[in-house]
Order: C-alpha cells, then structure tokens, then sequence
C-alpha cells in the first residue's frame, strides 16, 4: 500500500519505557497553568478523583481494583477529539472499528470487538444496542467527561461487557455566576462549527446547562456532505440541602458522510481511488437520538443515600446504500451490490434505583451500594431483506457513475422485539485494615424476549438469566501508591439482546471470566503519575459449526492476554506529557467454521480487528499564560479483516497537532491540524476488499467567546 505509514516504534517505546522515570528521584514540581480557565472548568482529573464506571461506590482510581482512566472535557478539545470514538481512542488499549452499518461507533477492546462486548453508556445508564447498531452519543460538545473500564463489567451493567465499558457523562447545571461559551469555527471541505454552552443559576435553588452544537461539511470523498446537530438540556432543582432533581434531555440529528470505504484492486490499494465514492446517488443515512431522563438525589442521613435515574430513550435510524464494491478482473470493472434499505425505531423506558450505606460490618468500616434496575426495550425493523439485488452494476472504479438505488425486494416490516431486563445488584467496599481493602460486587439479571415475526407472522420468546460477581483486593503501599487484584465474570449475548434472530434465541449467554493485577501510583506531589496492568480473559460458549450434527453449537472458546501501561507527566517549562501503551494477544482456542470450501479449524487465529499493539502519545507546551501548542501520535498496529487471518489492514501512526492563542482574556483563538503528515492510512475495514481510510491532512480553525 502506498504511503501507509508503518512508524511504530517510537510511540510503542516511549509509552511503555517512560512510567521507568517514576522510580527516580527528583523534587516535586510546581508549575503555573498552561491555559486561561476557570472555576466552571472543574478539577483536574487524576488517579485519586471517583471514577463512577469502575464502580458505584464513588471509588477513586487508586481504591478501583480495575485498569480505569477518564478523559476530561479540557482533553477533548486540546487533542482533536472530534468524536466520542475520537477521543475514547486515545485512552490504552482501545480501538476504533466503526463503520456507517454500526453507526460508526464500533470499537475493539482486549480482544473483544463490537457493541456486544464493549458497552457504551451515557451518564451511567445504558441504551441497549440492536443489530450491531448505536448512534448516540457521538458529538463530544455536550461530554464533560469520559471514564473507561477495561475488562468484565457485566457485574456492574449487565450482559455485554466483557471488553470494556465507556461511560459518557454530559455537562451539568452548576451553581454560580451565568456563564456563556460560544465557539465558531471553519476548516477544510468546508466544515463549520456553531457550538454554544451556557450555565449558572437561574435562583438560589434553580441552576441550569445548554449545550448547542451544529456541524458540516462536504467531506474529503466525493459526494460526502455530511450535517450533525446535538442539543442538550438540563434544569437542577435543589429541594433542600440534602434532596435536588435534575432534569436533562438530549437529542441528536446526524447525517454522517455516506462512505462505504475504497475497495481494493486484485488485493491491492491504489491511492488514485482514495477520494472517489461509489455509493448511489439517492443514499440515505440518518441517525435521530433522544435521550430524557430524571435523577433523583437524596442524603437521607449520614450514612443513607439514594439514587434514582428515570429515563425515556428514543432512535430512528435509516440507511439506503450500496455497500459492497467488488473487482471484476475479466472485466475491469467494480461490481456494485449489497443494495440494504433498514430503519429502525427503537423506544427504551427504564429506572435504576440505589441505596447507599455507609456501616460497620465486624468491626471494621464498610461501604454498601444495593439496587435494583429495569428496562424495557420496543425494537422493530423494517428492511428489503432478502436483500436481493436487481441485476449487477458495473462502475469503472476510476470514473464512477453514481446511478440509483434498485432492489427487487421491498422495504417492508420484517421484525418486532419487546424485551424485558431486570435486574438486581449490590457492590461493598471493606476495609480489613489501615491499608487493605476487599471490594466485592454481585449482580443478578432476568432478560425475556418476546420476538415477532412480521413477514410470516410467527412468533417466538425466550428467558435468559445471567449472574456475574466480581472480588478484588486493593493494599495501599502509601496514599499515592497501590496494588491490586481481582478476579471477574461477564457475559454476553451470541448476537445483540434486542435483535436476536429466532436460532439465536435457542443459545446461552456467553460466559467470560478474568484474572487482573495492576499498580498504580502518583508521584511529585501529583504532578506525575503512572499505571501498569496485567490480564487474562477466557471466553467460553462461542458459536461453532458441529460437523457431526450440521448445527451451529456453544463449544467455542477465546482466550485474550495482555499488558497496559499509561504514564501522565507534568514536566518544567510548562511541559506535559500524556502516554499509553497496550499490547494483546488474542486467539481462538476452539472455533470450527463452515465455509464454502468445508468445516475449517480456526483455533489459533486472532479474532478480526484485534491489533496486538496500539499507544498513544500526547505532548503539550505552554508560553507563558497566552499561548499552549500540543503534538499528538496515535499508533495502531496491523488488524485481520477476518476470521480465516487471510487478509490483514495494514497498521498506522497518525500525528496530529494544535495550537492556542489567549488573544483577549475572553477570547481564544485556535488552529487544529489532523494527519499533520498526510498519511494514508485505513481507519477500520467493511470487508478484506474494502477499506474505510482516514482523513488527509487536514485544518481546523476555531475562535471561543467566553462571556
């Protein structure tokens, strides 16, 4: 492939050698700010502030007997994040995978790939995923922060959490001062940001949070304007001192670009391809979210509190396209195919009540959270499944004609889900001495799905019941040093809970289970610190091909080892570093699959899209109290697009860069440059013989009004 950059290992080197540093001797530091901000921004986020994703007993990471790390609202904006995905990418261990049929938020996590293993959240609750498919939320204007848990977390979120679990949390109401952001920016391919954040109190009781950002652009592939509008809303009602209600609805309109990927030429990339589109001219993609929910927070005493979280959740999804492009060496020719038109329209009404205690048990101080959760979710689909296309479309891949959608089978109704989830869980945090502490969870889940078929009118249903604990010791060597082990369960479904097909519904839960140990520590005066874990994750009750009775069955087994390490440095002259490293090894242990050519033994293979290496490093300079620059490099290695491991997507290293200007005390002015190298390089891939690039280089120039 031409110009794919295979640089790696700097960022491999560097991420991984440098947490070495902590183990020298140097003085603390103190260092003045690198950029104007202020009292709203909120604290700094390190190792000893709560992390709500790793637990629900308001754990710092230090006390966290898991690999955590969260994100913080300043971080997205300095580091190009410009989605979710974007930003959640440059925390260890996780990659991008996304593509236009999952809402382009898939992602890959210790070996384990896809919405049905790595659960994405939004302010703790869950929206659960159908056909591989979430689309909200992706626009990280509204996030005021991101915390991330590696590994088995069904004990804490339910089935479909083995990998990780990313939890998004919007901006709140806060007391204070009204204040006001307004940002307009400009960049390449005409991309234009209107974004607007506004805050503070409305009374003595009554505070308030406003976020409006709009987005688009004509994109770097031909035909690929795209359009995006996230709104979110919240309103804090303090009843008293000890009970307040807080409000909030988001909502989501996007038109991603409707791009499909390039397809390769006998195997191979022709960078003369990379900006040409090949899908229909009447494409369609469209995305609607809306996200409503009451929190209810109560201090019952000093020792008793309860949480409540009422929420309503609604998407309407659309997709018509031409999604496979397949080269016809005969001819000379691309074959157009895979014409899909689906819509989905998904309703999600749910409630998660806890109590939390603070106790004695024999003597010693304790922690308990106990709770209960229930959803219900109305999924239905509508497709021209079977999908057959209307005769075959030849496209000279240099000069492609866009022509129009065709199908000789119909949209129609094909599916309606209601299912069902309940659940009940309880975590506790014991402190057996001055530095040991023991944190345990258990949780209990009753799933029932009742499935129509809406083509020949069947219909089906199905109980599926799943329990999973988790046990982790965490010793404190100091304040600002610890260690710690645990030892965890998950499940996940063979498919998606709410869109599981009527063969699936005859399978178990997945079963996962996982060994951790890690250390973590703070040094010079919290001006550094550092992270090491180490895992083992088996994973049992794969789908496999039995060949004595020509059926699929639960034999398959998956193991996946690994190492992550993250180092955060506040160095002299206004220099921060910001690095992480992760390295996987993935394989099937058992996995027999049928294909064209017979039953075939994949044991040994690395699951598609698992890279065995991936680091991130991120460094920033500040100028006095004006002026702050920061270079960014993103390191992934080289993935399989399938099972067989026949075909592989090259890795890459992408360098980005920025550069802020505190020109007035309210006004900042910034430049963004994304792929400062002009790599190419592939971002995920539709298939073996279609890859989805990332972006050439690219700018984009902002000016924020604080008022």
């Amino acid at each position: 492939m031409s110009r794919i950059n295979k640089l790696h290992t700097l960022a491999a080197c560097l991420a991984v050698s440098l947490p070495a540093l902590a183990d020298e001797q140097h003085s603390p530091l103190t260092l003045p700010s690198t950029a104007v901000t202020d009292s709203r921004d909120g604290p700094a986020i390190d190792l000893a502030t709560p992390t709500p994703a790793g637990s629900r007993l308001n754990l710092s990471a230090l006390e966290t007997p898991a690999s955590t790390s969260s994100i913080s609202e300043a971080q997205i904006q300095q580091r190009n994040n410009l989605t979710v995905q974007d930003a959640v990418t440059r925390s260890p261990g996780i990659t991008f995978i996304g593509t236009p049929g999952d809402g382009g938020t898939g992602l890959s996590a210790r070996g384990f790939t896809g919405q049905g293993s790595v659960m994405t959240l939004f302010d703790g609750s869950r929206l659960y995923t159908g056909a591989g498919t979430q689309t909200f939320p992706v626009d990280p204007w509204m996030v005021e922060r991101i915390d991330v848990i590696r590994g088995p977390a069904s004990v804490l979120y339910g089935e479909g959490a083995t990998g990780a679990v990313i939890n998004v949390i919007p901006k709140k109401p806060f007391a204070g001062e009204i204040h006001n952001h307004l940002r307009l920016g400009y960049g390449s391919w005409d991309r234009q940001q209107l974004g607007l954040d506004s805050g503070g109190s409305l009374s003595e009781r009554l505070s308030y949070r406003v976020t409006l950002n709009q987005q688009q652009g004509n994109g770097w592939v031909d035909r690929t304007d795209s359009r995006n509008l996230a709104l979110s809303a919240a309103l804090r009602f303090d009843a008293s001192d000890d009970l307040s209600f807080t409000l909030a609805h988001e909502r989501g309109d996007a038109e991603p670009a409707n791009y499909f990927g390039t397809p390769l030429l006998g195997g191979h990339y022709r960078d003369s391809l990379r900006k040409k589109n090949y899908n229909v001219q009447n494409d369609e993609q469209r995305y609607h979210d809306e996200w409503t929910r009451l929190n209810t927070d109560w201090t019952i005493s000093d020792s008793v509190s309860a949480s409540n979280q009422l929420y309503y959740i609604k998407s309407r999804r659309h997709w018509r396209n031409a999604e496979d492009y397949t080269w016809d060496a005969d001819a000379s020719l691309l074959q157009r195919g895979s014409y899909l038109e689906i819509k989905h329209n998904q309703e999600q009404i749910g409630d998660r009540q806890s109590f939390t205690f603070d106790h004695s048990l024999l003597g010693l101080a304790s922690k308990t959270v106990v709770g209960v959760e229930y959803n219900k979710i109305r999924f239905n689909v509508d497709s021209n499944a079977p999908y057959n296309d209307s005769g075959v479309d030849l496209v000279d891949p240099w000069r492609p004609a866009p022509g129009w959608f065709h199908s000789d089978s119909p949209l129609r109704p094909q599916t309606l889900s209601t299912t069902h989830t309940f659940a009940l869980f309880a975590e506790n945090r014991l402190q057996l001495s001055e530095r040991l502490s023991l944190v345990t969870g258990v949780r209990r889940d009753q799933n029932h799905i009742d499935r129509d078929n809406l083509v020949d009118g069947s219909r089906s249903d199905v109980s599926l019941r799943g329990g999973n604990w988790r046990a982790g010791l965490v010793y404190a060597l100091s304040d600002d040093l610890s260690l710690y082990g645990q030892y965890s369960t998950s499940e996940d479904g063979v498919g998606n809970l709410i869109s599981l097909s009527q063969k699936q519904m005859d399978f178990d839960l997945t079963e996962a289970k996982q060994t951790e140990l890690g250390i973590k520590q703070r040094f010079w005066e919290g001006q550094g610190e550092w992270t090491l874990a180490a895992y083992h994750i088996v994973k049992k009750k794969l789908l496999v091909y039995d060949p004595a009775s020509k059926t699929q069955q639960q034999a398959g087994q998956q193991t996946s080892d690994g190492l992550e390490a993250t180092l955060e440095l506040a160095l002299g002259n206004q220099w921060q570093v910001s690095a992480n490293a992760a390295l996987v090894r993935a394989k099937y242990d058992d996995y027999l699959q049928s294909t064209s050519q017979g039953v075939i033994d994949r044991a040994g293979n690395r699951p598609a899209n698992v890279p065995r290496r991936t680091a991130n490093l991120w460094l920033s300079k500040g100028f006095g109290q004006d002026v702050e620059a920061g270079l960014g490099l993103r390191y992934v290695d080289q993935r399989y697009a399938s099972v067989d491991n026949q075909q592989h997507v090259p890795g890459y290293t992408v360098v980005d860069a920025n550069i802020g200007w505190q020109v007035l005390p309210d006004v900042r002015l910034g430049l963004q440059v994304n792929n400062l190298l002009n790599r190419d390089y592939v971002a995920s891939a539709h298939s073996g013989e279609q890859w989805l690039l990332g972006a050439p280089r690219s700018y984009f120039a902002t000016v924020d009004y604080r008022f």
